[in-house]
């Protein structure tokens, strides 16, 4: 295979596509063995694939022009070889973590609104491929770019009012699956029941259908209240794991193959009512089948880790319980993320915040200092 010429695939019964373009760029061949080549380029061949035929309208088969997907084709090859080299790896499959990570360091790089707006457009149209092609969850990126704007639009996030509503609306919403849903699985009813009979106070064999109304679930209390003391990324929560919890001693302990970012072990604090949150939610998940070969903390209803879209979905539900206006603001599960990193900074110092959220680089954490001008001011007046 020659890399650089016309490449046409066949795909079944389906019009040829004439990719007219290299689809590896020579820098990136420059990073990869000759078997990680052969892999990387049936990636793009696919990947490229699609978005000529179906990427723009998959519903109506439309896919994007020629020069539009050479344009995202070597815009992604450009964040691949940034994120291989950060993680000293090839990746052959980037998955929401990469992702988030990169475009958190470009949002503080010094490259140009326009390459900033052109690979968060790249990304995105990858996971698009990999959602309508493979079924993983579509990517929200916690910010974006003007093509031709000279700032960048990071995430709202929440004031510390809006974290107590959050807070007391977690602790509001959840119940254990109703009786009608497990009545036909004999296992997940059996081992539900006796969840039941322990919340009512009754012997096991006196649980009528009636008692399973209402029955509260620690899920998701457990899933936000963490958050809002870890400052949890989407793939975080889908990582989040049974080992991490350290909760004699109000703390995660996140080990380095677990890390977001795999540079080392991290120790994340947390609020003594969060460690009793999860305590009782470790207890009820083990009434869970779908637990049983796992040690993941937290699965969708469809037993799947959670990723951006159904935890945006979850924090809309959570605001609106809450009161808190979400339609005029760019609200995602970033925002909480933020709201740590805001008043962990205000209250503490950025060495917290750091640790806190886990970040790599002192860089990344500066945002958040942004003491007000009148309290710099007085800063200053005590300084003499």
């Amino acid at each position: 295979m020659k890399l650089g010429s016309t490449e046409e695939m066949v795909l079944g019964d389906r019009r040829d596509v004439e990719i007219s373009f290299p689809l590896v760029p020579e820098k990136t061949e420059q990073m990869l063995s000759k078997k990680e080549l052969v892999d990387y380029t049936e990636n793009r061949k696919a990947l490229a694939t699609w978005l000529l035929m179906e990427g723009k309208d998959p519903q109506e088969a439309k896919g994007y022009s020629t020069d539009t997907v050479k344009r995202s084709m070597y815009r992604l090859s450009y964040c691949e070889r940034v994120i291989w080299r950060e993680y000293e790896q090839y990746i052959p499959i980037l998955d929401h973590g990469h992702a988030d990570q990169y475009i958190e360091a470009l949002a503080y790089s010094e490259k140009s609104q326009s390459h900033k707006h052109g690979c968060l457009h790249a990304l995105k149209r990858y996971f698009k491929w990999r959602h309508h092609k493979y079924g993983e969850e579509d990517w929200e990126p916690a910010r974006s770019f003007a093509s031709n704007g000279n700032g960048q639009q990071p995430q709202d996030y929440f004031t510390k009012e809006e974290r107590f509503k959050l807070r007391q609306a977690a602790l509001q919403i959840g119940e254990i699956p109703s009786y009608s849903t497990v009545k036909s699985d004999g296992e997940r009813l059996q081992r539900l029941k006796p969840y039941v009979a322990e919340y009512r106070d009754k012997p096991t064999e006196l649980v009528s259908i009636d008692d399973w109304d209402g029955v509260e679930s620690w899920k998701f209390t457990s899933l936000v209240w963490t958050s809002l003391d870890a400052g949890l990324r989407p793939a975080e929560v889908a990582k989040a794991s049974t080992k991490w919890l350290d909760l004699e001693n109000n703390r995660l302990l996140i080990p380095k193959e677990d890390s977001t970012k795999n540079e080392g072990n991290w120790k994340v604090a947390l609020h003594p009512k969060t460690s009793t949150a999860l305590e009782n939610w470790r207890y009820e998940r083990r009434h869970y089948p779908k637990y049983d070969d796992t040690d993941k903390l937290w699965l969708t209803t469809q037993s799947k880790p959670y990723g951006s879209n159904s935890l945006r979905n979850l924090l809309h539900h959570v605001c609106d319980k809450a009161g808190i206006e979400t339609e005029n603001r760019k609200v995602s599960w970033y925002s909480i993320r933020h709201s740590v990193g805001t008043y962990m900074t205000d209250d503490r110092d950025l060495a917290s915040t750091k640790e806190q959220l886990r970040h790599k680089r002192p860089e990344t954490t500066m945002k958040y200092d942004a003491a007000p001008t009148e309290d710099r001011t007085d800063s200053l007046t005590r300084m003499g």
